[in-house]
Protein backbone atom coordinates (compact mmCIF):
# COMPACT_ATOMS: atom_id res chain seq x y z
CA UNK A 1 0.00 0.00 0.00
CA UNK A 2 1.81 3.27 -1.10
CA UNK A 3 1.44 6.21 0.39
CA UNK A 4 2.15 10.32 -0.08
CA UNK A 5 4.53 10.95 2.12
CA UNK A 6 6.22 14.90 2.05
CA UNK A 7 9.33 15.97 3.97
CA UNK A 8 11.98 18.17 2.93
CA UNK A 9 15.45 17.38 1.96
CA UNK A 10 18.04 19.99 2.00
CA UNK A 11 15.57 22.92 1.62
CA UNK A 12 13.03 21.54 -0.66
CA UNK A 13 10.08 20.20 0.13
CA UNK A 14 9.18 16.79 -2.07
CA UNK A 15 6.52 14.45 -2.00
CA UNK A 16 6.89 10.89 -3.11
CA UNK A 17 4.34 7.74 -3.23
CA UNK A 18 5.74 5.11 -1.48
CA UNK A 19 5.53 1.93 0.67
CA UNK A 20 5.84 3.85 4.46
CA UNK A 21 8.19 1.41 5.02
CA UNK A 22 10.71 2.25 1.79
CA UNK A 23 14.14 3.00 3.63
CA UNK A 24 15.20 6.73 2.96
CA UNK A 25 18.35 5.69 1.34
CA UNK A 26 16.54 4.23 -1.37
CA UNK A 27 14.18 7.17 -1.88
CA UNK A 28 16.83 9.50 -1.72
CA UNK A 29 18.96 7.76 -4.50
CA UNK A 30 15.89 6.00 -6.55
CA UNK A 31 12.95 8.34 -6.20
CA UNK A 32 14.95 11.62 -6.15
CA UNK A 33 18.18 11.00 -8.13
CA UNK A 34 20.54 12.41 -4.60
CA UNK A 35 22.94 9.63 -5.34
CA UNK A 36 25.64 11.37 -3.48
CA UNK A 37 24.67 9.29 -0.39
CA UNK A 38 26.00 5.65 -0.54
CA UNK A 39 24.40 2.23 0.21
CA UNK A 40 27.24 -0.06 1.58
CA UNK A 41 26.26 -2.81 4.26
CA UNK A 42 22.57 -1.33 4.32
CA UNK A 43 22.88 -2.82 8.11
CA UNK A 44 23.57 1.02 9.35
CA UNK A 45 27.36 0.04 10.38
CA UNK A 46 29.16 1.67 7.75
CA UNK A 47 28.23 5.14 8.08
CA UNK A 48 28.03 5.60 3.61
CA UNK A 49 24.34 6.10 4.31
CA UNK A 50 24.92 9.22 6.77
CA UNK A 51 21.97 11.89 6.57
CA UNK A 52 20.61 13.96 9.06
CA UNK A 53 17.01 14.01 10.06
CA UNK A 54 16.16 17.36 11.76
CA UNK A 55 19.90 17.86 12.65
CA UNK A 56 20.25 13.87 14.09
CA UNK A 57 22.99 11.69 12.31
CA UNK A 58 20.73 8.77 10.97
CA UNK A 59 21.94 5.62 8.91
CA UNK A 60 19.23 6.29 5.76
CA UNK A 61 19.43 2.84 5.18
CA UNK A 62 17.94 2.01 8.73
CA UNK A 63 15.06 4.70 8.77
CA UNK A 64 12.03 4.08 6.80
CA UNK A 65 10.36 6.90 4.57
CA UNK A 66 7.40 7.37 6.87
CA UNK A 67 9.66 8.25 10.01
CA UNK A 68 11.04 11.27 7.78
CA UNK A 69 6.92 12.27 6.73
CA UNK A 70 7.46 16.38 7.52
CA UNK A 71 11.01 16.10 8.47
CA UNK A 72 14.13 18.26 7.44
CA UNK A 73 16.64 16.00 5.72
CA UNK A 74 19.91 17.16 4.96
CA UNK A 75 22.46 15.03 2.25
CA UNK A 76 25.47 15.92 1.00
CA UNK A 77 24.14 17.48 -1.75
CA UNK A 78 23.00 19.90 0.66
CA UNK A 79 26.16 20.83 2.45
CA UNK A 80 27.31 23.61 -0.30
CA UNK A 81 25.09 26.24 -1.57
CA UNK A 82 24.85 27.38 -4.96
CA UNK A 83 27.87 29.12 -5.24
CA UNK A 84 30.23 27.67 -2.83
CA UNK A 85 31.18 24.64 -0.91
CA UNK A 86 30.80 24.36 2.58
CA UNK A 87 33.43 24.48 4.73
CA UNK A 88 33.55 21.21 5.65
CA UNK A 89 33.96 20.22 1.81
CA UNK A 90 36.72 22.83 1.69
CA UNK A 91 38.90 21.53 4.46
CA UNK A 92 38.27 17.76 3.34
CA UNK A 93 40.02 19.04 -0.06
CA UNK A 94 42.86 21.29 1.50
CA UNK A 95 43.82 18.11 4.35
CA UNK A 96 43.26 15.23 1.86
CA UNK A 97 40.05 13.84 3.70
CA UNK A 98 39.41 11.55 1.33
CA UNK A 99 41.23 9.21 -1.50
CA UNK A 100 38.35 7.12 -3.11
CA UNK A 101 35.58 9.12 -1.85
CA UNK A 102 33.40 6.34 -1.53
CA UNK A 103 33.26 7.05 2.19
CA UNK A 104 33.10 11.09 1.23
CA UNK A 105 29.57 11.99 1.17
CA UNK A 106 29.18 10.63 4.52
CA UNK A 107 31.88 11.53 6.22
CA UNK A 108 31.11 15.42 5.28
CA UNK A 109 27.60 14.68 6.82
CA UNK A 110 28.71 13.67 9.94
CA UNK A 111 31.22 15.27 10.55
CA UNK A 112 29.26 18.57 9.87
CA UNK A 113 26.67 17.14 12.43
CA UNK A 114 29.69 17.02 15.13
CA UNK A 115 30.49 20.57 14.32
CA UNK A 116 27.17 21.53 14.22
CA UNK A 117 26.74 20.01 18.24
CA UNK A 118 30.45 20.12 19.21
CA UNK A 119 31.67 23.39 17.64
CA UNK A 120 35.28 22.90 19.04
CA UNK A 121 35.69 18.74 19.16
CA UNK A 122 39.14 17.52 20.59
CA UNK A 123 40.79 14.97 18.09
CA UNK A 124 39.20 11.96 20.83
CA UNK A 125 35.79 13.79 19.73
CA UNK A 126 36.27 13.86 16.10
CA UNK A 127 37.74 10.01 16.37
CA UNK A 128 34.60 8.74 18.37
CA UNK A 129 31.99 10.93 16.11
CA UNK A 130 33.46 9.44 13.33
CA UNK A 131 33.53 5.98 14.64
CA UNK A 132 30.37 4.82 12.51
CA UNK A 133 31.91 6.03 9.37
CA UNK A 134 34.19 3.73 8.23
CA UNK A 135 37.34 3.80 5.49
CA UNK A 136 39.51 2.13 3.88
CA UNK A 137 41.75 4.43 2.37
CA UNK A 138 42.88 7.35 4.28
CA UNK A 139 44.20 5.99 8.05
CA UNK A 140 41.74 8.61 8.95
CA UNK A 141 44.05 11.07 9.59
CA UNK A 142 43.56 13.44 7.19
CA UNK A 143 39.76 13.16 8.49
CA UNK A 144 40.46 14.32 11.54
CA UNK A 145 42.93 17.22 10.40
CA UNK A 146 39.92 18.01 7.81
CA UNK A 147 37.20 18.05 10.71
CA UNK A 148 39.60 20.03 13.32
CA UNK A 149 40.59 22.68 10.65
CA UNK A 150 36.82 23.10 9.86
CA UNK A 151 35.79 23.64 13.37
CA UNK A 152 38.81 26.02 13.28
CA UNK A 153 38.06 28.11 10.39
CA UNK A 154 34.07 27.70 11.62
CA UNK A 155 34.92 29.63 14.91
CA UNK A 156 37.37 32.41 13.04
CA UNK A 157 40.86 30.83 14.04
CA UNK A 158 43.50 30.86 11.46
CA UNK A 159 43.10 27.61 9.83
CA UNK A 160 45.47 24.67 9.97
Amino acid sequence: MTESLTFRVNGASRTVETEPWTPVLEVLRERLGLTGTKEGCAVGVCGLCSVTVDGELLSACLVPVAAVAGCDITTVEGLADQERLSTMQDQFIAHGGFQCGICTPGQLIAATALLDENPRPSEDDIRDWLGGNLCRCTGYQQIVDSVSAAAASRAGDVAA
